[in-house]
């Protein structure tokens, strides 16, 4: 009977050590697959959340230009209808002082000369604004999303 007890204790000694054995690979691999998860959440905001935020800012900045170019051109545009409107005030006061209809020809002549060239000036410098808007528009949206 003796035998027997110390059989029973040297087999519960050893299902004890083989379940602590057991716990520790349990364990083991428990903190193996939380590492993983980790790794993988990590790899997840690094290549997906990043890139998203950054190309959100990116867009939100490209729009606040936008609007800020948007106001520009229009008071541009506002600075030419002003320049346009004293030059033909200026050509109708002195058309108005003319002594006979050969000078008010003349100065009806200069005028639509000066008006075409300056439209076509002023025409020049709104499509060079759109044009540089749009490069830093498309500079901003490359430069935004390599962050």
């Amino acid at each position: 009977m003796a035998d027997d007890d110390q059989n029973t204790n040297q087999g519960a000694a050893m299902g004890a050590s083989a379940g602590a054995a057991a716990g520790t690979a349990a364990g083991g691999a428990a903190d193996r697959m939380r590492e993983g998860a980790q790794k993988a959440q990590a790899a997840f905001g690094e290549q997906v959340i990043e890139p998203a935020r950054r190309a959100g800012e990116a867009m939100r900045a490209s729009g606040q230009k936008v609007a800020e170019n948007s106001s520009q051109i229009g008071v541009k545009m506002i600075d030419q209808a002003e320049t346009n409107t004293h030059q033909a005030f200026d050509a109708m006061r002195r058309a108005a002082q003319a002594k006979d209809l050969s000078e008010v020809m003349k100065i009806q002549g200069e005028y639509l000369r000066e008006q075409s060239t300056r439209s076509m000036t002023q025409a020049r410098e709104i499509g060079e604004l759109i044009m540089q808007f749009g490069r830093d528009a498309v500079g901003g949206m490359r430069g935004g999303g390599q962050g």
